[in-house]
């Protein structure tokens, strides 16, 4: 079984036509009290946990879009609405 991701636009596709783009964590801090070391925390921490976890691709050799996904990085498939951590 090979892994793919379901493009919005395109459906679901190989791979090795997307660019992991990290987890989503959310909206941007806010400028006017954004420190370093606030902005180096967004930028690069990951909470790296088990089990289902929503995240960022790009559609590289495709419809070129940027686009959310629910995957368990445990097993690398895609997760229903039900199976999202809340």
């Amino acid at each position: 079984m090979s892994f793919t991701i379901t493009c919005p636009i395109c459906g679901k596709r190989d791979l090795y036509e997307f660019r992991f783009g990290g987890e989503e964590h959310g909206p941007r801090p806010d400028y006017q009290a954004l420190t370093p070391q606030a902005w180096c925390d967004y930028v690069h921490r990951r909470t790296h946990r088990a089990g289902p976890q929503q995240e960022w691709w790009f559609h590289r050799d495709g419809c070129g879009r940027w686009f959310t996904v629910w995957r368990d990085p445990g097993t690398n498939r895609e997760t229903s609405c039900s199976e999202k951590r809340r």
